[in-house]
């Protein structure tokens, strides 16, 4: 998306193939037909009271906290008695309505807060609403932090392992064969020059040269490779494995990202030739043209790719899919790719430095020959994907940031690295600090929190860390109270923004990456807190993360399986062929969803199994503050999940796991 929230072609997936038409609210359900996400009151004697919505934090509250929930009214409810009721129908807490938070949609002009504090009791629990308007909650729980994140933390590892391309694939309902075994003898192409809509003409050139670009992630809902996306994930997921040992390193039950996250470093590993000095950024193409199939133009598993239409030439680059090079051996590169894969390749090397020594070494000596190849005075588009719409990231002084800072920290461990370029932390500390300082001063400053297309919330805090390790030295270009500074003008444009929306929502509902977004947001915040010893953003924090959890206008938690209402209809290939239609089991547990957007796409592609069946929307009647949240498997702007828009997810639980949040 464009930085302050304009139109943007994410994916643009499966957009040559189908047509797709921006439209408004879908119709609502008819009259007396069931919704799953309302959970409506039976209205009380011969007069019928208005009902409304309460909205929770489907994946719970943390007992003894200061929590809210929303009660969604078509009428006046200040002061309207609500209690909290456990599993056994006792009434342990009761409280009133208000304050009036504002005007959601024409029929649902009132939006009041439901404050409480988390019983002490773990257990079950639902919000109930008397008087003017009558509403009950969903069952939510409430217990301890690190119990409530810890079946988010599992489920969010059970995504990115069904993402999983090659031959060391994880066996589930979902996924029952490897995938793309091409993959690992695949030839290499010039990027070709494509229109607006991703196509190319004629043909792609070959290099003459075949690299292993086998295992990795597949992107989203389709089955292409950037290393755009999987560089931000592999940062985030490692960065977590360090910093959250008992909830995603060696020490956690059940959401160990040890291995998952080394899977993504591999793959970067192998589209970085370092003995040549070449970057590989993407495997597959998206969109094909008149002679060519692309990958969004058909509809199967992704085990059919390696033989799918025999010989027919229409279909070559779905067998043999094709990989796009960067640059001549030696030449520069994009200075965001070179950031991420620095930031990636010197978070493996601290954490595997004592576990997989070779590992590490390897890591370690890319980070710093990647990142002395970056080209710190680009012009025209960055490098992200083929096409360039499908990713227009336009900062990149955030991503030089974080890869400088996290080679400072590699290095500061002070052990015997022959053969680098540069052996000192202080060579890396004063980069990052430049990098900071351009970013401060640059076009992007405080614009966005942390997401993938901006770092910076990520990388000011690890810039802060290593500084004050170093002893806070003399003549850096930026100090920790500059850094901290830019953070809170970020948290604080996102509290700005809350005010303006009646759940407080940080981020505007209708535009893209929504739902990523609000983890990156209590991400962001949790660090700040952590770095100033305070909790100037922690009830902020939680609430940011318990939007996209089901506390907002459509009740739905944006990530799958956490919570009892989610979608059901991803764009999604192997959750819409081989899993559930209606939420049962089984159904790919953890991914993050685009979530609420100002527009919904429709169109279909043979093979593609209608959901919902009946065509329904039927979260049609929550739509408001123009946008919409369409649970349909043509939606990709609403309901496509991506490896990018997971990551910050899981650095978000482990962070309430450690009550940093």
């Amino acid at each position: 998306m464009t930085r302050h929230g304009g139109a943007r072609t994410r994916r643009a997936a499966f957009a040559a193939a189908i047509a797709l038409v921006a439209t408004g609210a879908a119709s609502p359900p008819a009259a007396g037909a069931p919704h799953p996400a309302s959970h409506r009151s039976a209205p009380a004697g011969h007069r019928r009271t208005p009902t409304g919505f309460v909205r929770v934090n489907q994946a719970g509250y943390e007992r003894g906290a200061p929590e809210r929930a929303y009660l969604m009214s078509p009428v006046a409810a200040l002061g309207a008695p609500f209690v909290v009721v456990n599993a056994t129908g006792h009434v342990v807490l009761h409280g009133t309505a208000g304050p009036d938070l504002g005007a959601w949609s024409d029929r649902f002009p009132h939006v009041y807060a439901l404050d409480f504090t988390g019983p002490a009791t773990p257990g079950r629990y639902t919000i109930r609403v008397h008087g003017p308007v009558r509403a009950i909650s969903p069952a939510f729980r409430v217990d301890t932090g690190a119990r409530l994140a810890a079946r988010p933390l599992r489920n969010a590892l059970f995504f990115y392992r069904a993402e999983r391309d090659g031959p060391d694939f994880v066996r589930s309902a979902l996924r029952t064969a490897p995938a793309h075994l091409n993959d690992a003898n695949a030839m290499t192409y010039l990027t070709p020059h494509t229109n607006g809509d991703g196509v190319f003409r004629g043909d792609l050139h070959p290099l003459g040269r075949r690299i292993d670009a086998s295992g990795g992630w597949w992107d989203a809902g389709d089955y292409p490779k950037f290393v755009q996306t999987t560089s931000y994930t592999v940062d985030l997921l490692l960065a977590g494995v360090r910093d959250f040992p008992r909830s995603m390193g060696r020490g956690a039950d059940g959401s160990n990202f040890t291995d998952e996250a080394r899977f993504g470093l591999d793959w970067l590993l192998r589209m970085w030739d370092d003995p040549t000095r070449t970057l590989y950024y993407q495997v597959g193409i998206g969109e094909g043209n008149d002679h060519i199939a692309g990958d969004h133009d058909i509809w199967r598993l992704p085990q059919a790719d390696d033989t799918y239409g025999g010989t027919d030439p229409t279909f070559r680059y779905i067998r043999h899919r094709p990989v796009f090079r960067a640059g001549p051996p030696g030449s520069r590169v994009s200075p965001n790719i070179a950031g991420r894969d620095a930031a990636a390749f010197a978070l493996g090397y601290q954490v595997f430095r004592r576990s997989r020594p070779g590992l590490a070494r390897r890591c370690l000596l890319a980070a710093e020959h990647v990142f002395d190849l970056a080209d710190t005075n680009p012009s025209g588009h960055l490098l992200t994907v083929v096409p360039f719409d499908f990713y227009p990231e336009t900062e990149w002084r955030d991503d030089l940031e974080f890869g400088a800072t996290e080679l400072a920290v590699a290095l500061a461990d002070r052990g015997t690295r022959p053969g680098l370029p540069h052996t000192h932390a202080m060579h890396y500390l004063r980069l990052a600090a430049h990098w900071a300082n351009a970013y401060l001063h640059g076009p992007g400053d405080a614009g966005d929190v942390l997401n993938l297309y901006d770092v910076s919330g990520l990388a000011h805090a690890e810039l802060v860390r290593a500084i004050r390790r170093a002893g806070d030295p003399a003549g850096l270009d930026v100090d920790p109270a500059q850094l901290l500074e830019d953070m809170r003008a970020e948290l604080d444009a996102a509290l700005a923004q809350g005010k303006k929306d009646p759940f407080g929502f940080g981020f505007r509902w209708a535009q893209w990456d929504t739902a990523t977004h609000g983890a990156g947001m209590a991400v962001e915040a949790g660090e700040y807190d952590r770095l100033t010893h305070g909790d100037a953003y922690t009830d902020a924090g939680r609430r940011w993360l318990g939007n996209i959890l089901g506390a907002n206008a459509w009740g739905a938690s944006f990530v799958v399986g956490d919570g009892s209402e989610f979608p059901h209809c991803m764009q999604h290939q192997p959750a819409n062929i081989r899993g559930s239609l209606d939420g049962s089991p089984p159904v790919l547990r953890g991914a993050v969803v685009e979530g609420p957007n100002s527009f919904s796409a429709h169109g279909r592609l043979p093979g593609m199994r209608a959901c919902p069946a009946d065509g329904r929307d039927r979260f049609a009647e929550f739509d408001g503050h123009g946008a919409v949240f369409v649970d349909d498997v043509q939606s990709y702007d609403t309901v496509e999940p991506a490896i990018d828009l997971t990551a910050a997810s899981p650095l978000a639980f482990a962070m309430e796991a450690a009550g940093q949040l």
